[in-house]
């Protein structure tokens, strides 16, 4: 059987971005399409278009969480947010930061950032795991976090 997190690093390892392969790998079952869920995060892999800012693979959970916990309502509490603030809370936790030059040790906004993390093989071998990482929490924390409405469990 197939996890989120098999497939989350297969779409990243045909060479879609971070993002793009978290939201492919929860989409259908969230209502969305595959190729709607690849167009719609294009522009968020490499710290949200290669300018080194928040991880593809955490943009790309927000996104799934934003599918799971849609915030129907401006005045209400969203749900949304408390599991995203959890999200961020663990990524952070487990890999140090939610920043992609920080995860990287690189700044790939420059072009001597990007080649250094190229030449380090960071793409085919960090970029994986934060992927894969990403996907396992978000499986924790849709299954934590039941029923739209509920918040996590601590």
């Amino acid at each position: 059987m197939t996890t989120h997190a098999d497939d989350a690093e297969a779409v990243l390892r045909s060479g879609l971005n971070c993002c793009q392969a978290v939201v492919m790998a929860f989409a259908e079952e969230h209502g969305l399409g595959r190729e709607d869920a690849k167009r719609l995060a294009s522009a968020f892999g490499g710290g949200i278009s290669g300018m080194g800012l928040t991880c593809g693979a955490v943009t790309g959970a927000l996104f799934v969480i934003g599918l799971k916990h849609p915030r129907h309502d401006p005045g209400s509490a969203a749900a949304s947010v408390k599991v995203a603030r959890e999200f961020t809370r663990r990524f952070s936790a487990e890999n140090s930061s939610i920043a992609c030059r920080d995860l990287l040790g690189r700044d790939i906004s420059t072009p001597e950032g990007m080649e250094a993390a190229r030449a380090a093989g960071l793409f085919q071998t960090l970029c994986p795991a934060l992927v894969r990482k990403a996907a396992e929490i978000l499986d924790d924390l849709l299954t934590d976090a039941g029923a739209p409405g509920q918040a996590p469990q601590a």
